[in-house]
């Protein structure tokens, strides 16, 4: 399956960063099924590299998807952001977009209840992610190669 890295610069060798901010799904390498999800990520700060990989699914590795917007998701990524680390080696699912991600912050914050960031969220269209936790989850990737796109 080809999939799709959205970056500043080529990346031939993915590797885990840790940053000052934890994400949905905590540390990882992030793709996605949808090139022009890539090339939004990949534009957010100017012109930027779609970098394209063949992943091959191991089936000796911990994989956790989520296939929609659920409860099981919404308490993962307030688990993954408030910090909790988890011990899958990939985790598939619904990204926040920027209007979710305000509505998992407001419910992190308890500004909002569980009930009220359903109602908000229903009839938002997530966006797919799927992010790669540890060394061996990262050998599934081989880069193809990395194509420019522009602002």
């Amino acid at each position: 399956m080809e999939i799709y890295h959205g970056s500043t610069v080529i990346v031939q060798k993915p590797e885990i960063r840790t940053a000052r901010f934890n994400k949905d799904f905590y540390f990882g390498f992030y793709c996605t099924v949808f090139r022009n999800q890539a090339e939004r990520w990949a534009t957010r700060f100017g012109d930027g590299v779609v970098n394209v990989y063949e992943y091959v699914e191991n089936p000796d590795l911990k994989i956790l998807r989520f296939p929609e917007l659920s409860e099981e998701w919404l308490d993962f990524i307030a688990a993954c952001r408030s910090g909790i680390p988890h011990s899958y080696d990939i985790v598939e699912g619904p990204m926040a977009d920027d209007t979710i991600f305000n509505y998992v912050q407001d419910f992190l914050d308890q500004r909002i209840s569980r009930n009220q960031f359903w109602e908000m969220a229903r009839f938002k269209k997530p966006t797919h992610q799927i992010s790669f936790h540890t060394e061996e989850a990262l050998k599934t990737l081989k880069f193809v190669r990395g194509d420019e796109v522009h602002e």
